[in-house]
């Protein structure tokens, strides 16, 4: 019995004192693979061409908790959404959303980009409840990035308007 009780007390110890000295190892064991695969191998980062009329820039960031994203989407002249980009500056979930989210709206038309839904994003990433404002964050920029792509267009209907004029 005392021979059982010593090696359950091994055993925690060495699991005690392999979180407490790889906390690497801690940090990635509290999120689900799919998070950690997003964040070891993000898609989509960087940057378009924000000033392209057919470029749609968004930009969020929730106070609580520091995040910020941006995320573009660039649109063809059919209304498809071609390419997309983010960068963003959070925890693993934070980057985890914009990766996923650029993933998603790739191929969509404009419409079908508004209808991704951060619960959609934090059911495929499996989000804990403390993490889901990540996923809203992602939502936030996908519909930011559609609305100033939306304004630039009326802007360039306007600007072909007057030409004519």
């Amino acid at each position: 019995m005392a021979m059982v009780s010593l090696r359950n007390s091994a055993s925690s110890l060495m699991l005690f004192s392999r979180r407490l000295f790889s906390p690497q190892l801690n940090a990635l064991c509290s999120y689900h693979e799919k998070v950690v695969d997003h964040y070891e191998n993000p898609r989509n980062v960087g940057s378009l061409d924000k000033s392209s009329r057919n470029v749609g820039t968004g930009l969020v960031g929730a106070p609580a908790c520091g995040d910020v994203m941006k995320l573009q989407i660039q649109v063809d002249d059919n209304g498809k959404i071609v390419d997309a980009k983010f960068k963003t500056f959070g925890c693993g979930s934070a980057i985890a959303s914009s990766s996923l989210a650029t993933e998603w709206v790739k191929g969509k038309s404009v419409d079908e980009a508004l209808k991704i839904r951060n619960t959609d994003i934090a059911k495929e990433l499996c989000l804990p409840p403390v993490k889901l404002h990540c996923s809203m964050l992602a939502e936030d920029a996908i519909k930011a990035a559609l609305s100033d792509y939306r304004i630039k267009q009326q802007d360039k209907k306007e600007d072909r308007a007057k030409a004519t004029n």
